[in-house]
């Protein structure tokens, strides 16, 4: 018999393909003995029951959530929708795969008017439970009813009658209401457009469908011992050891992720609150290690306890992929032949993309400022429209987009797009996080203002010092030799790669452009027989994997690296060797 809701609690980790990797992360955590409020997961079959039931909750769905919300009245001792200890839940949607910010999150669910008095009462503070009911009524209204609430304020009666004014639609007050609403919400997420951009663009199949995790709240907004931050055990930006992130006192995690508010550094956290510092360090150890990779940590902090929301494969900056995949392997986490797998042919393309030497910034007039969220360099026409950004890029035109903060609505702007450079955000806001997954060179948090000072100029983002230069700067091609990790990872990739990749000079090769084999599919007949092939088409994954899977055995080009990388890529695919 089928499940329609697991129990996270550590007692068992069914795969991903089933709860999703937010849910498998919380049911490893739990096994693990870290702090983890308690949840439970619609699995990801309900998200096809949802799509194939015309788009409506099936009946053992709800069954479902009844029996997982009597888990958590259980866990916590609080009750759903009623005092005098009310239950707050956050809904939150998982893939299988990392979507980070693509389908959608409601916070603070199970408010109404009695639940706020309640909450109020038993925190000894009404503005905080004030609060707590105004942003729940902005996340619903914005989630489940679709009305443009981003930069709503207001009393809680005030937002309802916003909410109604712009949907037409009530935010319900029975918080049974509001959770199917909000659970269907968040399964129809995963058919909305910047997710199915954000799949075509990473080759993430449409058919895995996303899970539901319903969790126990716990509230970074309560005081001034409780906040929300989001921390990688080693820096996803440049690879260094170092533990890096971010923390927002008195926050919750959608004001850090959307990059609503720009928060401060970790080591805030370490003045103001040591011991939870200190033992989340400890956490992001035990994930690493459990993991055997970096990993990004969200975490709550609720009156000076730690409670950790999710943790992931920490996307990274190309330049940080390639440091990080040589440093695990020198640490002796991950195998040689595994760092080769765990850097693609487009981040090293990415890390040898031409860059702004220091000659040419140091006479350069800088124009605007902030942090920096994903090295590399490149300029273009500052447009702050998305579909502009889209229709400019197809044109052929090298843009950046400039906005006061990216939500996952922009994501078809933020893959068309140069560089990207936002008014406010931190390093792990959506922005930022989106843009190491994507490459893209990134700024954020450059002040009010500075997207109305940017857009229409031509401009140059250095996503390495966090600086916008006026104008077009000129950029220098790095090589692989510059750089020790790169000639060390070339050397792995060619003990393990299929094929040899050798310069053109003094070899005979098919010249595939020559013969006009454009597209990964006439690959194979082309070098039928040859043993060695040179053309556009194989700087392609697709095109080197047709090669690969056809015999060839040589392939001539000037950049190896990226070539050895994808064949490798293509060889572990299809199962050549172990």
């Amino acid at each position: 018999m089928q499940r329609w809701h697991v129990l996270l609690d550590g007692t068992s980790l069914p795969g991903r393909d089933e709860i999703g990797g937010k849910a498998w992360s919380l049911a490893r955590m739990c096994q693990l003995g870290l702090p983890v409020p308690p949840a439970f997961v619609l699995p990801t079959r309900v998200c096809h029951a949802y799509a194939a039931t015309g788009k409506t909750l099936p009946a053992q769905a709800i069954e479902a959530l009844h029996a997982g919300i009597g888990y958590l009245e259980g866990q916590t001792g609080r009750t759903f929708g009623a005092g005098p200890r009310p239950l707050l839940l956050s809904v939150r949607s998982g893939a299988p795969v990392s979507m980070p910010g693509m389908m959608d999150t409601v916070l603070n669910l199970g408010m109404n008017d009695t639940v706020e008095g309640a909450l109020g009462a038993e925190a000894a503070d009404p503005g905080y439970a004030c609060d707590t009911h105004a942003r729940f009524i902005t996340s619903y209204g914005r989630i489940v009813l679709k009305g443009d609430l981003d930069d709503a304020a207001g009393t809680p009666e005030q937002l309802r009658a916003l909410a109604a004014e712009e949907t037409g639609a009530v935010v319900p007050d029975d918080p049974w209401e509001q959770l199917a609403a909000a659970v269907a919400a968040v399964f129809a997420s995963w058919q909305s457009a910047r997710a199915k951009a954000y799949r075509r663009h990473c080759g993430i199949s449409e058919s895995l469908g996303t899970a539901v995790t319903v969790q126990a709240m716990a509230f970074g907004n309560l005081d001034d011992r409780s906040g929300t931050g989001v921390f990688f055990t080693r820096d996803p930006l440049t690879g260094a050891p170092e533990p890096y992130g971010e923390y927002l006192p008195r926050g919750q995690g959608e004001e850090v992720v959307s990059g609503e508010r720009t928060p401060l550094p970790l080591n805030h956290l370490a003045a103001q609150l040591p011991e939870v510092h200190a033992q989340l360090l400890a956490a992001g150890r035990t994930l690493e290690a459990d993991g055997r990779d970096v990993q990004d940590v969200e975490f709550t902090v609720e009156q000076g306890r730690l409670y950790l929301l999710q943790a992931r494969t920490a996307k990274r900056s190309p330049k940080a992929a390639v440091q990080l995949a040589v440093a695990l392997a020198d640490d002796g986490v991950i195998s040689e032949r595994e760092a080769v797998g765990r850097v693609t042919a487009d981040q090293v393309r990415g890390v040898l993309r031409p860059r702004l030497m220091d000659e040419d910034r140091a006479g350069a007039t800088v124009i605007a400022t902030g942090e920096p969220a994903c090295p590399g360099t490149a300029a273009g026409l500052a447009v702050r429209d998305p579909d502009e950004a889209v229709e400019r890029a197809e044109r052929g035109e090298a843009v950046v987009f400039v906005a006061t903060t990216t939500s996952p609505e922009d994501v078809h702007a933020m893959i068309a797009a140069a560089a990207v450079c936002t008014e406010t955000g931190g390093s792990t806001s959506h922005a930022a996080v989106v843009c190491r997954g994507l490459g893209r060179p990134a700024v954020v948090g450059c002040g009010t203002g500075s997207v109305a000072a940017l857009s229409g100029q031509q401009i140059t983002v250095d996503g390495e010092s966090g600086q916008v230069f006026a104008g077009a700067l000129p950029l220098r091609t790095v090589a692989t030799e510059d750089d020790e990790a790169l000639r060390r990872l070339t050397r792995w990739a060619e003990a393990a790669c299929p094929v040899t990749v050798v310069p053109p000079d003094g070899t005979s090769y098919v010249d595939l452009d020559a013969l006009q084999v454009l597209e990964p599919a006439e690959v194979a007949a082309a070098v039928q027989g040859a043993q060695a092939a040179r053309g556009s088409v194989l700087d392609s994954g697709a095109g080197i994997a047709a090669a690969v899977g056809a015999g060839l055995r040589i392939i001539v080009t000037e950049h190896p690296l990226p070539v050895l990388l994808a064949a490798c890529a293509a060889e572990a695919g299809a199962g050549i060797r172990a």
